[in-house]
């Protein structure tokens, strides 16, 4: 007898919300509602237009319910709440977006679900699992989780997935950033485990004791290559790859012109590594050991990773933007506090100095803020 269908509400459908909505109802183990907002008109209309190099092109496609808020899915039982949504605490925190879920009449009458992040940045948790302690229902079920995918989201609802290896650490999320999980795992992720496998997912999926450890990993991706893609404007092909050959065509343009490129070699990839050691020795400060991944973070992973990202981008078919320029290049807020902020705040708890981490920051709290002003005005007019 098979098990029973379960319910899960997914909030946010951007590209990669859009991706794992898809693989969910692929699963054939639950039925996805899925909030959409901003893009919610299109979608209700149009469906999803998703061109993905692993599932195919999806036209039309639709989950299996469609909302426009987190109050209007409120009325039932969900085995787990999928946040792809940005995590923008300095804009409006994840406890306010899911209210509707964490306060009567919702918490009187249904289980409070596992809630599971697939948000970019430190302690995007810590909001959640505060208001469910003192909601007292249970101990909290928090999932992090820390994803690689390269899915973008062209206007409102066409979503491109491309063919990069798409991995995902997954663990239960703790305050105490020391604490490890049990084991086995719990069926909070191992039920997700099964779900995302069942849905056709070929990349690797893995759960780890230690998930802060992995999401610090993760972070550093994004301290300096989505960072300085924003505030240069440019998709990182714009560091490493070389001007094309007679006949070939670089989609989106970018490459790195001759007559400068010493400069970018002497000057500002050193420096890029320069911000990736500073984020090492944050990490050390923290606790996190010098060990293979999942284990803590080797002094290898500065190499490899610039080693990995120049790799990637070298190559013609290349045209992927980190999320952050995409939002900042649509007008819209950027995930500074969670990616840089939480940073700069563990280094100076601890006396650790990172000063071209904390340059990032700054610029960055400046583009960040004429966003929201742009918003406000907005708003008024």
């Amino acid at each position: 007898m098979s098990a029973p269908v379960k319910d899960v509400l997914l909030i946010g459908l951007g590209a990669v919300g859009s991706v794992y909505a898809l693989v969910l109802k692929r699963s054939g183990l639950v039925r996805v509602t899925a909030v959409a907002r901003s893009n919610y008109a299109t979608i209700e209309r149009d469906g999803l237009h998703i061109k993905s190099a692993r599932y195919g092109e999806q036209v039309g496609w639709r989950p299996d319910r469609l909302c426009n808020s987190v109050a209007s899915a409120a009325d039932r039982a969900y085995s787990h709440v999928i946040l792809t949504t940005k995590a923008l605490p300095d804009v409006s925190p994840t406890s306010a977006l899911l209210a509707p879920l964490l306060a009567s009449p919702y918490s009187d009458k249904f289980d409070q679900p596992t809630y599971v992040f697939l948000q970019n940045g430190l302690n995007v948790e810590a909001d959640v699992y505060g208001v469910l302690e003192r909601l007292g229902k249970g101990a909290p079920k928090v999932v992090s989780t820390a994803v690689y995918i390269a899915a973008t989201i062209v206007g409102d609802n066409f979503v491109e997935h491309g063919d990069m290896n798409d991995r995902m650490s997954m663990g239960m999320y703790h305050p105490d950033t020391s604490t490890t999980s049990s084991s086995p795992p719990p069926p909070a992720l191992t039920d997700l485990q099964e779900m995302l496998e069942k849905g056709g997912v070929d990349s690797t999926f893995t759960i780890v004791p230690s998930i802060y450890t992995v999401k610090f990993a993760k972070n550093f991706w994004n301290i300096v290559w989505s960072c300085t893609a924003t505030l240069t404007t440019y998709p990182l092909p714009s560091l490493w790859r070389p001007p094309p050959k007679d006949g070939e065509v670089y989609q989106n343009g970018v490459y790195v012109s001759e007559s400068t490129r010493k400069w970018v070699e002497e000057y500002t990839l050193p420096n890029m590594r320069a911000v990736l050691e500073e984020a090492l020795s944050v990490a050390r400060a923290i606790g996190i050991p010098d060990l293979p991944a999942p284990q803590g973070i080797p002094s290898s992973f500065v190499d490899s990773m610039i080693r990995d990202t120049a790799a990637l981008h070298v190559v013609a078919s290349n045209n992927h933007r980190p999320s952050m320029l995409v939002d900042a290049q649509q007008g819209g807020p950027i995930e500074v506090e969670v990616i840089l902020g939480e940073v700069v705040r563990e280094a100076r708890k601890r006396g650790v100095s990172v000063p071209r981490i904390e340059m990032l920051y700054a610029l960055l709290i400046v583009v960040q803020n004429q966003m929201l002003r742009k918003m406000e005005t907005r708003k008024t007019a």
